[in-house]
């Protein structure tokens, strides 16, 4: 996960050394919540003395921060679960934010979500798994009890670490947050931009510090504030925010802020239809 930080130049006065302003980003909450929407790569860290990292056949994170994991009934912390007082363990599910294209160092983020396991009933899991279904439909999710079992983590507290910083953040916190307006489309639309248009990508680049502009650009993020890219240069990755004028709200406002920063825009409009 790549935490440099690099940002269009300002202008300067003669004489005056201007400080650069730092773009406006969502805030942590609102980070962590697009995390979770978007799924990601997740892992199951049990307690220190009931094993090492699992990897679960499925997962999803609600709202609320609560979160559900899909494992094989014959796994051992199945078991572990329902045998363990009140049956529940300590445990903390990991959610690996991954960059929609291949980079060298392709983790934007990670969310950790910290609580704990618990065991459902057969009735209980398939009432889960239904109303998992409603918002998340996943064939995976016809397993439960039928050789797969999920379990419930309870959230206690969590921790978001990205280029922005690492931070906690409680559980009301969270659940009162919203995702980014864009973060379920954002992989598809950078993947198209990365493979198809990497004519539009190097008129974006004309916006990078000119001591970045050598190195390979690649779109990395995008969210109501901005457009990220990733330049992988000879010195290492420098992430840069391109800001919009204003937060964007829906593909509209979107298209109009990107037809700016490409600059061109019977061009963009052309790429927009």
């Amino acid at each position: 996960m790549s935490m440099s930080s690099s940002e269009p130049s300002v202008p300067e006065q003669p004489g005056m050394a201007t400080p650069r302003p730092r773009p406006a980003v969502p805030d942590a909450a609102e980070r962590a919540r697009s995390v979770a929407e978007r799924g990601g790569r997740a892992a199951l860290l049990p307690s220190s003395e009931q094993g090492a990292r699992v990897t679960p056949l499925f997962h999803h994170v609600r709202r609320d921060g609560s979160a559900v994991v899909l494992l094989p009934d014959e796994h051992p912390l199945v078991a572990t679960t329902c045998l363990a007082p009140r049956s529940e363990l300590a445990a903390m599910l990991e959610l690996a934010d991954q960059a929609p294209v291949r980079l060298r160092e392709p983790v934007r983020g990670l969310l950790w979500i910290t609580g704990w396991l618990r065991a459902m009933d057969g009735e209980r899991q398939r009432a889960e798994a239904v109303a998992v279904a409603e918002h998340r439909p996943d064939p995976r999710l016809l397993d439960v009890g039928h050789g797969a079992t999920l379990l419930r983590l309870a959230p206690v507290s969590l921790v978001l670490a990205d280029a922005e910083g690492t931070e906690s953040l409680g559980v009301a916190e969270f659940a009162a947050a919203r995702p980014d307006p864009f973060c379920r489309h954002e992989d598809e639309w950078l993947r198209h931009l990365e493979l198809s248009h990497r004519d539009v990508v190097g008129m974006l680049a004309r916006h990078l510090p000119p001591e970045l502009r050598g190195g390979h650009v690649r779109p990395l993020g995008l969210d109501r504030y901005g457009l990220r890219l990733r330049v992988e240069a000879d010195n290492g990755d420098h992430d840069v925010r391109l800001a919009f004028s204003r937060p964007v709200h829906d593909r509209h406002e979107l298209a109009h802020e990107l037809r700016r920063l490409v600059g061109c825009p019977f061009l963009a409009a052309h790429r927009q239809s």
